[in-house]
This record gives C-alpha cells, structure tokens and sequence, in this order.
C-alpha cells in the first residue's frame, strides 16, 4: 500500500495487487505525469515485461534497454513508471542480516509465483477488517491513510453492521472490530524501539495519537523512533561500540525523567545485544536537543 515495499504472502499478493492498481496508477501520475510526457505507457510496459520475466533484474537496467524510443524521459522515470505498470516481487537476497544492502531486482508476479496475480480487484471490506483488526480504533480517514484506496467511507458503511463505534477525545468517530481487546487507557506502555517507516506511526491520518505534530514530519525521512509510554519520545540511530559490539544512540525528543532515561537504557541495551548477535555493545541517551 502506498506505493511501498511490503512483505506480504504469495495469496494476498496475488489477491490485493489488483485492488490497489488504481491507486498506484493515479499517484504514479501525479509524480511523473509532466516527466513521462510523450511516453507510451503500456507500449513500455509491454517491452520490459518479457525482460523482467525473463530473470529478475534491476528496473534502471530494464529502462535503460528499452527506454530508447523515448530518449526525452529520464532512466529513473522509466524505471520508477515500470514498479506500478507491471507487477513485480521484489526478489531475494536483499537486506540480508549483518551484510550492506544489495541492488533491488524485479522479475514480474506471475515468473516468481507461477500465476498472475488475479484480474478482479479483492473484496475492500476484507482488507479494511484485518486493518481495524490491527490498529483500530481508526477513523475512516485513516483506513485511507494506510491503504491509499479512495473509497473507505463507502466500504465502512457497507460493513457497518459488523462495527463497534467509538469516539475519541476530539469527539471523532472511530471505528473497530467488535470484541477485540482494549486494554485500560492508565495502562503502562513498555518502551519499544521502531524500524524506519514502521506502520504503528504512518498507518493513521491522525499521527498524533502516537506522534506530536511537531515530530511529525521525522517519519517521512525515515527516522526510527523510540517510544515511551506509547508515544514517540525520540529517534535512535546505531554505530561500532568500543567493545566490538553495536553502540545505540538514543537522542530524545523531550526530556525524559530518571525512570524513563533507565527504561530507555534498559530496552536499548537489549536491542544492541540483538542487532550484534549478542555481541554485547551500549547505549548512550544523548540530551534532548542533543
């Protein structure tokens, strides 16, 4: 969803890629409309297709070779077009634990899993259940948020029957699935650290039941956040420590008290330990501002 990397199984690629084409194509032309001018998009995706078939490869080199019949478009244009025209499985290795990320190759759905990917769009209720299953309560606006699809409001008052309504402190009206469990406001949230772009941060409209606006903008340029009682309280970073180890580099985004700051320490130690396969490593918990 929203034009992203996401690690899904072979039966919801092949179910939800469908779904979601209108999406990726209507965002794909608001980026690249005026820089794609002249170009010839399904005579483009027809010529990469046998080549992605074919073996996986990277998008720039597949651009690049088929890209001559309009020299006027920019290779990284091409190639960025081709990631929506054509469905494609990103292919492994890549991002492999302890080594530098290797080039991204693409060979297309139907080569990696042996059937295209299926023409009729999934049913949208199925996918905005297993949404509110996952980070409702959630307002309308964002279950659109989180799966770029257009149509939520229409989708939700189909499944209105099968709806738990709520409100927020704002008074918004938000949605869940009945009978899941909603743990006590006044419940202690562990400090946890978050990857880069994790979706407990951009799977809602209204961030700031996780984020305060001023940070908000952070996740756009992937910084991982660490959270304390359940809202961001700072990003982290990584580095060599002295002992051979992982050093993590916690820089807060507002002051944290003397319990907070061990709590920190504590889970941060923990993640080094784990990102240096026990290697041992530390943490250090900068000022804020820092």
């Amino acid at each position: 969803m929203r034009r992203t990397v996401h690690l899904v199984s072979a039966a919801d690629c092949l179910a939800l890629r469908s779904l979601h084409q209108p999406m990726l194509d209507g965002r794909m032309q608001a980026v690249l409309r005026r820089r794609l001018e002249g170009v010839d998009l399904l005579a483009l995706a027809a010529a990469a297709w046998p080549l992605l078939h074919r073996e996986p490869q990277r998008l720039p080199d597949v651009a690049r070779a088929v890209g001559g019949r309009w020299p006027q478009a920019a290779v990284r244009d091409l190639a960025d077009a081709l990631g929506v025209l054509l469905p494609l499985v990103q292919t492994p290795p890549r991002g492999m634990w302890g080594h530098r990320s290797a080039p991204a190759l693409n060979t297309t759905v139907e080569a990696w899993l042996g059937r295209p990917v299926d023409p009729e769009p999934a049913d949208a209720g199925a996918l905005v259940l297993r949404y509110l299953a996952a980070y409702g309560p959630a307002t309308s606006a964002d279950v659109r948020a989180w799966s770029g699809l257009t149509g939520p409001p229409a989708v939700l008052a189909r499944l209105a029957p099968q709806l738990e309504v709520l409100r927020d402190e704002h008074g918004r009206r938000l949605l869940d699935v009945p009978g899941l469990p909603r743990p006590d406001p006044d419940t202690p949230a562990p400090v946890r650290f978050l990857p880069a772009f994790d979706n407990l941060v951009l799977g809602f409209q209204h961030r700031e039941r996780v984020v305060d606006a001023g940070f908000r903008h952070l996740s756009v340029g992937g910084a991982r956040f660490v959270l304390v009682d359940g809202r961001v309280a700072g990003t982290w970073s990584t580095g060599p420590a002295t002992d051979g180890g992982v050093r993590v580099h916690v820089s807060p985004l507002r002051r944290l008290s003397a319990p907070e700051t061990s709590e920190v320490a504590t889970e941060g130690y923990r993640l080094a330990s784990f990102l240096g396969d026990g290697a041992g490593g530390d943490v250090v918990v900068a000022a804020p501002g820092a």
